[in-house]
């Protein structure tokens, strides 16, 4: 009894990851009939190579056969009978075919062959989305994302000079891999485990103190494929990302900001340390040239998402390469500003949505995007004394001045809040389907 309940509990199951195989669009039931005739046209081929003297015979062997098993059951009875048996045997012999497959792919048995299938054909049917950043901000949207399409490109700042990423630009020469290794993990299917190893930092060794693996990871591929963006490229495959980390341009760049009282702040890490109000921001070379990939990305997007992350250090200085500005405004597709909910200390103090708004505008002298997400809700109060002890505040949504400024304002609860630290941050997957349906409605609107 225990394993007839155990034999009727697994049966709907096996039923049903039968069917799933003959899902439209995963090319199954086309080679399965493709290889039925194949086999049809063997035995075809051979009847008449050998002048059909054995195939006779087996052919009237079997009328005899089905003559007198009429003659026993009645041909309602035993036809429908032979059929479930020959199409048992089928499904049968198919699904132990997929289970040894299986095996092999999926030796840990966590998800089926089959869901992973259409995961993927689902996911690479999703739109063409370029998403500009860099910092933790852009990340953590990656991982939101990854869940919708993998057709994302992630075009990153290389500007960072602190840190790990710092020391490799000066000592190596390199591109700063920081924020190019925190989108790559965030776009791994096993982000988990990948993370805490590209973030895994050296607490012992000469030189080796303070540097993250990712770091030397990226450094060395870059070494041995000749520059960054081949560096990432190939460690893409290797980790078989759902999508792109372009680098927005190969030159060293270097960042300066002028603030308020006349001080020329220089230096990525620098600027939020000045303590200042900027007035404007540029780097050095002035002009660098875009990455030739990046712009095909831009031009070929479906989709174009600015954001989340400092404004003056993450997202600005991509802005700071005229080619990718120039492509971002002459794109038709919709385009959406992801706010930060909190102003940053060095770098915001202050600004509300619009003031965000402008900074860009400043930078760019062209409108880049038509609306902006902004947080709806505040912050709890434990968050609110947390942040105000850096003199952060979450960031004011003015709406008459964003209107003159012609941007909608998209409102959503997109925050997701540590109880316990009163650490605030986007939620990855409340920030991509808001940004998912907003881009759906503005899709059907131009159909």
């Amino acid at each position: 009894m225990e394993n007839l309940s155990s034999f009727k509990k697994k049966t709907p199951h096996r039923v049903n990851h039968w069917f799933k195989w003959l899902s439209p669009g995963l090319f199954v039931k086309r080679w399965l009939l493709l290889s039925a005739s194949g086999f049809l046209l063997t035995v075809l081929g051979s009847a008449i190579w050998v002048k059909l003297t054995p195939i006779y015979r087996i052919l009237e062997f079997i009328s005899t056969f089905l003559e007198k098993l009429t003659k026993i059951l009645p041909s309602y009875i035993s036809g429908p009978l032979v059929l479930l048996l020959g199409l048992f045997l089928v499904l049968w012999g198919q699904s132990r075919t997929v289970d040894s497959i299986t095996d092999v792919l999926k030796p840990d048995g966590e998800e089926e062959l089959i869901d992973k299938l259409l995961a993927r054909r689902r996911l690479n049917k999703g739109p063409k989305i370029v998403v500009i950043g860099g910092g933790t901000g852009l990340s953590t949207l990656l991982r939101g994302l990854k869940q919708y399409s993998s057709n994302t490109t992630a075009i990153v700042t290389v500007a960072d000079d602190g840190g790990s990423s710092g020391r490799l630009r000066r000592e190596i020469g390199v591109l700063p891999p920081g924020d190019i290794r925190n989108c790559i993990a965030a776009l791994a299917d096993e982000e988990k485990l990948l993370t805490e190893l590209f973030q895994y930092r050296f607490e012992a060794g000469d030189g080796l103190v303070g540097h993250s693996f990712g770091n030397l990871f990226l450094t060395a591929m870059s070494e041995i494929t000749g520059d960054l963006e081949q560096a990432v490229a190939a460690s893409s495959q290797v980790l078989a990302i759902r999508g792109k980390v372009l680098p927005a341009t190969l030159s060293d760049v270097s960042l300066w900001a002028e603030m308020e009282d006349g001080r020329i702040v220089q230096g990525e890490s620098n600027i939020p340390e000045a303590k200042g109000r900027i007035r404007n921001v540029g780097c050095i070379p002035p002009n660098p040239p875009a990455l030739p990939t990046a712009i095909a990305a831009i031009e070929e997007a479906e989709y174009i998402i600015i954001g989340p992350g400092s404004l003056y250090t993450s997202i600005i200085p991509n802005l700071l390469v005229p080619e990718i500005q120039n492509a971002i405004a002459r794109s038709p597709v919709p385009r959406i500003y992801i706010c930060n909910i909190m102003t940053q200390p060095g770098e915001t103090e202050g600004y509300t949505v619009g003031d965000h708004i402008k900074a860009i505008d400043r930078t760019c002298q062209k409108k880049l995007f038509d609306a902006v997400l902004v947080h709806r809700k505040s912050p709890s109060s434990n968050s609110l004394k947390r942040y105000a002890q850096d003199n952060s505040h979450p960031v004011y949504v003015d709406r008459e001045e964003i209107a003159q400024l012609g941007r909608r304002v998209v409102l959503a609860n997109v925050m997701d809040e540590d109880k316990d630290s009163g650490f605030v941050r986007h939620d990855p997957h409340r920030l991509a389907r808001v940004l998912l349906r907003w881009y759906s409605g503005k899709w059907q609107k131009r159909f």
